[in-house]
C-alpha cells in the first residue's frame, strides 16, 4: 500500500468514527452485557409460521390388501416425511384378555387400565398427541402423514356406524389433506384369503366384503381417490399427484428408495419393482359369489372396475 492510499484509508476510517461517535455510551466497555443476537433460523421459522400458518394434518385411507403399503412406502420416501403406519386409536384388533407389555403405547395402556376409559377420552388424548407431533415436526420442516388402519373399523365385528373414522377425528382438529386409495375389490378380497383375514367378516364372503367396502367409501365420500392399478402403471406420475393432494414436496427419485422404507402391513407379494401383478387364482366359491352378489357388482360399478 502506498503512503497516499494509506493516508486516504485513515481519513475514511476517521470519518466513519465521527459518524458513530454520537451513538457512543459512557458505559465502560464490557460493563453492560450485549443482548444476544436472535438466531437467524428462529427468525426464519417465526416468519414462516406467520405467513403459512400451522401445517395441515395429512392422512391416507384404504382397506386392507389394496396396495396401500406400497403406496405408503413411496410417500414415506419423500423428503422430510414422517409416516405413521396403520393407525386407529379405537382399534381393538390388537387387544386381548391378558394385558400385554407396551411401554410406549399410551392408548393401549389406557385400554388395559383397571378402570375403563371412554372412547371420547381416547380420541381426545390421541388428538392432543397428533397436534403436538404435527406442530413440532412442522417447526423442523418435516411433514407428518397418518396412514389409517381402516380394516379395524370396517372389516371386523365392530359396527362402523358407532364410532368416528380416523379422518373425522383429524378433520375436527383443523385443515386436513386426505386421500383414499383403492384396488379392484376382487383382487383385494383374494389377497385377504391368503392370511385368512376374511374371517374377520361375518359372513366371510365377497358380498359381505363389498358391503363393508361400500360403507368405507360412504364415510370418506368427497375425498380424492387414486387407484392402485393407476399407481403401479405410472408410479412417478401418481406419486406426484399424491404429493400435490397431500401438500407434500415431491421428489422424482422417491420411488427408487422404497427398499429403505419398512412399514407395518407389508403382508402382500413382496418385491421392490413397482409393476402390475397377475390376479391370484379365483376359488370356485368366490367365482360363484362374484357372479351372484349385487353388492359386489355395485361396488365395481362405483369404482369403475369390470366385475
Amino acid at each position: 500500500m502506498t503512503e497516499s492510499s494509506a493516508t486516504a484509508l485513515v481519513s475514511t476510517l476517521d470519518e466513519a468514527l465521527d459518524l458513530l461517535r454520537p451513538y457512543r455510551t459512557d458505559d465502560p466497555a464490557g460493563r453492560t452485557p450485549a443482548e444476544p443476537l436472535p438466531s437467524l433460523l428462529d427468525q426464519c421459522e417465526a416468519a414462516l409460521a406467520t405467513i403459512a400458518g400451522p401445517p395441515p394434518l395429512r392422512s391416507i385411507h384404504h382397506m386392507a390388501c389394496t396396495g396401500g403399503t406400497l403406496i405408503s412406502r413411496c410417500l414415506a420416501a419423500l423428503p422430510n416425511t414422517v409416516l405413521l403406519s396403520e393407525i386407529d386409536p379405537l382399534s381393538r384388533m390388537h387387544m386381548s384378555e391378558v394385558p400385554h407389555f407396551s411401554p410406549t403405547d399410551l392408548l393401549r395402556g389406557f385400554r388395559q387400565s383397571v378402570r375403563p376409559v371412554s372412547e371420547d377420552d381416547l380420541i381426545a388424548i390421541f388428538a392432543a398427541a397428533v397436534e403436538t407431533a404435527s406442530q413440532r415436526l412442522g417447526a423442523k420442516g418435516q411433514h407428518l402423514i397418518i396412514r389409517d388402519h381402516a380394516h379395524s373399523h370396517f372389516a371386523t365385528d365392530t359396527n362402523p356406524d358407532t364410532r368416528p373414522t380416523l379422518h373425522e377425528m383429524l378433520a375436527a382438529l383443523g385443515r386436513v389433506c386426505s386421500v383414499v386409495t383403492v384396488r379392484h375389490p376382487l383382487d383385494s378380497f383374494l389377497a385377504l384369503l391368503v392370511p385368512g383375514w376374511e374371517k374377520h367378516l361375518e359372513p366371510p364372503t365377497l358380498g359381505e366384503y363389498a358391503r363393508r367396502y361400500t360403507l368405507f367409501l360412504d364415510r370418506h365420500a368427497g375425498l380424492p381417490i387414486v387407484t392402485y392399478e393407476d399407481f403401479v402403471a405410472d408410479p412417478d406420475g401418481k406419486l406426484q399427484q399424491l404429493s400435490a393432494l397431500l401438500d407434500l414436496p415431491y421428489h422424482p427419485l422417491a420411488t427408487q428408495f422404497i427398499d429403505a422404507v419398512t412399514l407395518t402391513g407389508d403382508s402382500g407379494r413382496t418385491g421392490s419393482v413397482i409393476a402390475p401383478r397377475p390376479r391370484r387364482p379365483v376359488p370356485e366359491a368366490v367365482e360363484a359369489q362374484r357372479q351372484e352378489s349385487p353388492a359386489y357388482q355395485a361396488l365395481c360399478a362405483r369404482l369403475g372396475y369390470t366385475p
